[in-house]
């Protein structure tokens, strides 16, 4: 996928858990984690909203698009 999650990096910058985080904004641990290794297919603006005023950033801070990456997955279907 083109777009890349740096919410690990965001929470290492700030020194925050991500069990910290979850109880601050109201989302589940689980679905911070699904987001957070990158395995959300679609995040709610309410909760990047969310999670933008509480970690003080902006959402270009957390969500990163990354062409090269998804030309890379392209070329490993190709390859198989």
């Amino acid at each position: 996928m083109a777009i890349r999650v740096t919410l690990d990096r965001v929470l290492l910058e700030r020194r925050m858990s991500l069990t910290e985080l979850s109880d601050r904004v109201g989302v589940t641990l689980a679905n911070l984690s699904i987001l957070k290794t990158g395995k959300a297919k679609a995040v709610r603006f309410s909760t990047l909203e969310a999670l933008c005023r509480e970690l003080g950033c902006q959402p270009g801070d957390i969500l990163v698009f990354d062409d090269e990456e998804d030309g890379a997955a392209a070329a490993d279907e190709a390859a198989a």
